[in-house]
């Protein structure tokens, strides 16, 4: 089962030259150099062309660039516009058109159950571009993500992933580290008879990364919630 290639991104499909022109944009076509090499330099597994490790890692990052990047849903190529819904941790399901409300991959990706007042990044305040301007700030060479494993084949993918980046920026108030900061998490992909997606699960604890941000000793009058604000 081996990974596209159309010529554009060699992680990501659906960035060739002329896909860069005629998509839909958010924000303009994004540029994977960075993150890439970031990859490349920190990644656990160099999976096997061909092997299923590899296929999912590739269908995983092309379906988050165009998550985060595309404008159009109608532009979309690994999902199902009309059927996909997406999960976090077991609770409420989003459509696409509720996760484009909700500002994205990290607002959906954090949600919580938390009270506003416990809530160290609070999704539900950030927008689109609020949300990716913070972590591009935290991590300027990218938050990089690799499937670790993967436990059953297409139309139903479990597979395990890391996140992974270095906060060498600062985080609101909250000064760089430099320190690396991992995520761990499992995931569910449901796929149709056409391997379109048409539903995701994600299960994580996302304190794993705000854990990670707070080890900055904040600046003074800076106050940090009591109590664990990141599971629920």
């Amino acid at each position: 089962m081996a990974a596209s290639n159309d010529g554009g991104n060699k992680y990501r499909s659906y960035l060739t030259p002329e896909d860069l022109k005629t998509t839909q944009w958010r924000a303009g076509p994004p540029d994977y150099t960075v993150i890439d090499k970031f990859f490349e330099e920190g990644r656990t597994n160099v999976w096997p062309a061909g092997s299923l490790e590899e296929y999912v890692q590739h269908l995983v990052k092309t379906w988050e660039m165009e998550l985060v990047h595309k404008a159009n849903p109608d532009q979309y190529k690994t999902l199902d516009p009309k059927k996909f819904v997406l999960g976090i941790n077991g609770k409420k399901y989003f459509t696409l058109e509720e996760t484009g409300k909700i500002g994205g991959s990290y607002n959906v990706f954090l949600q919580t159950s938390l009270p506003p007042k416990l809530r160290f990044y609070d999704p539900d305040q950030e927008t689109y571009e609020s949300s990716q301007t913070a972590f591009r700030q935290v991590f300027p060479r990218g938050f990089a993500l690799e499937v670790v494993q993967v436990y059953s084949w297409p139309p139903v993918i479990a597979y395990k992933y890391r996140h992974w980046g270095y906060m060498e920026g600062s985080y609101k108030d909250l000064p760089p580290t430099g320190e690396l900061i991992e995520m761990f998490g499992m995931a569910i992909f449901e796929l149709n008879e056409e391997s379109k997606i048409v539903k995701v699960e994600f299960f994580h604890d996302r304190g794993e990364l705000l854990a990670g941000l707070l080890k900055a000793k904040p600046s003074e009058g800076v106050a940090t919630p009591s109590g664990c604000p990141f599971m629920a």
